[in-house]
């Protein structure tokens, strides 16, 4: 536990979606929800106007459609939310060398270590200025939290949401937790919950008085103490600047269950060459090949070949996959495929005669429910069939005449597009025959024009989102 909080950890808001209503002037203001679009999608993220009809994440498509009929149902375009990611990642790393980023749209920050903060003054300072600078650059709006722990900083940021700062002042963090939901601490689930309710303990304040033993005795040892130091608000984790990648891998959910076998076969070829667009992309290479299949029935196969050496070589890859799905049964249709590279390496091993012999196969089989739907493919990617090729609603197209646009839905052999871009009024909509030779996909637009602020301090960027800007502290209200 520090003396400052100087521990920051910043989350967008809404990330998915607030960028989708960044570049879509029509949707500013408006539930968008963004997620796997087919019957067994799921939802990613919901714009807080979609959250207010009781949609959030991880919730299943069919049933936010149900209760918010009239938001904006959009695939998701992972190309721009990376790009994103990657403007937001440059400003912490301008902060501190410490950056350890959680996910696309979180990360953790270590102010001391890049000399931006070393007190609660100008920790605050240092926070609502990269807020500033986040929305200058992406023109989305960013939660900041700061404390003496990751743990709290965290909270702290949960707190703040949305668009807005909260600092856990040093010696309040005790009172501050003590009445909050034991399931506000991390690593405390509904499993874990429902142990602590029977046991009468529903706060961390109730965490705390119970005391380590009886922690212990109701949820096990590690466990037990674990939980009694967060109880007292107590966190030494440092901020990791980088986390190894294991394994990259990619998958695809389908909306009905594959039956022919050379579809089968198409598609694991496909996932093959998106798996290794993103490992190029990372610049990594890998020597173990891994397919997995979900069944009809929600079984789960996978199996991995080992080479002799790491690879990046897309018919590498390619070829391992098809081996190793020719000894899988396909029977009774398949739901999801998924195809990944692990045993990663800066490096590539060129000659690698295809490396069928001597492989190491394993397998495994376990049953686990459905979470997700897939996301867009990779840059690089072989495309589809063209009789497969759909317009997917949220995607980026643009016409010979009309000029820049997205999809707003499509069927019948039309395609419905919405013509406008992020730093335009509303547009107009249009509708095409699916093969018209005059529209064509694109790639996303930037969400702000203008360049950085100078000196002189950060301006609104067109074509953001304004929210109103809120700075408070935990210990003391705004």
């Amino acid at each position: 536990m520090r003396p400052a909080p100087t521990i920051l950890h910043l989350d967008m808001d809404a990330f998915f979606a607030a960028a989708e209503q960044a570049s879509k002037p029509s949707l500013r203001g408006k539930p968008v929800i963004v997620g796997g679009l087919g019957p067994r999608g799921v939802v990613s993220t919901a714009s807080y106007e979609a959250r207010r009809f009781g949609v959030h994440s991880a919730m299943p498509m069919a049933q936010a459609r149900r209760l918010c009929p009239n938001g904006a149902y959009l695939a998701g375009r992972y190309a721009l939310y990376r790009t994103v990611s990657e403007q937001v990642m440059a400003l912490l790393r301008e902060l501190s060398p410490l950056v350890e980023p959680l996910s696309l749209d979180e990360a953790f920050v270590d102010l001391e270590a890049g000399g931006a903060a070393s007190d609660e003054s100008s920790a605050r300072a240092a926070g609502e200025r990269l807020r500033a600078e986040v929305r200058a650059v992406t023109g989305l709006s960013a939660s900041v939290g700061l404390a003496g722990s990751k743990m709290l900083a965290k909270i702290a940021s949960e707190q703040a949401k949305p668009d807005g700062l909260v600092l856990i002042p040093t010696g309040t963090e005790r009172e501050l937790l003590a009445p909050m939901t034991v399931r506000t601490l991390p690593g405390v689930g509904p499993a874990t919950g429902d142990h602590l309710r029977r046991a009468g303990i529903t706060t961390v304040g109730e965490l705390a008085e119970a005391g380590e033993d009886e922690l212990v005795r109701i949820v096990g040892k590690s466990h037990g103490a674990g939980l009694y130091r967060m109880a007292l608000g107590l966190d030494d984790r440092p901020v990791v600047a980088e986390r190894d990648a294991k394994s990259v891998s990619v998958e695809d959910t389908f909306d009905v269950d594959l039956h022919d076998r050379l579809r089968i076969q198409y598609e694991v070829a496909r996932l093959a060459d998106r798996c290794t667009a993103r490992l190029r992309a990372s610049g990594h290479s890998g020597r173990t090949i891994v397919i997995k299949v979900r069944r009809y029935d929600f079984s789960t196969l996978t199996r991995s070949e080992t080479l002799r050496g790491p690879t990046d070589d897309p018919a590498v890859v390619r070829e391992a996959a098809a081996r190793l799905l020719e000894a899988v049964d396909t029977t009774g249709g398949v739901r999801l495929l998924g195809v990944g590279v692990s045993g990663l390496a800066d490096y590539t091993q060129e000659d690698l005669f295809a490396q069928a012999a001597g492989a190491e196969v394993g397998e495994e089989g376990v049953g686990e429910p459905e979470c997700a739907e897939a996301a867009e493919p990779e840059p690089g990617a072989p495309e589809a069939p063209a009789a497969a090729r759909r317009w997917i609603p949220g995607n980026d197209v643009r016409h010979v005449v009309h000029g820049p646009g997205w999809v707003q839905g499509s069927g019948v052999g039309r395609v419905t597009v919405r013509f406008e871009d992020p730093q335009s009024a509303p547009g107009r909509v249009r509708t095409f025959l699916v093969d018209d030779p005059d529209l064509e996909p694109s790639e996303p637009l930037p969400l702000v024009s203008v360049p950085p602020p100078g000196p002189g301090g950060p301006e609104e960027p067109s074509g953001g989102v304004p929210a109103p800007s809120r700075a408070r502290s935990a210990a003391g209200g705004a």
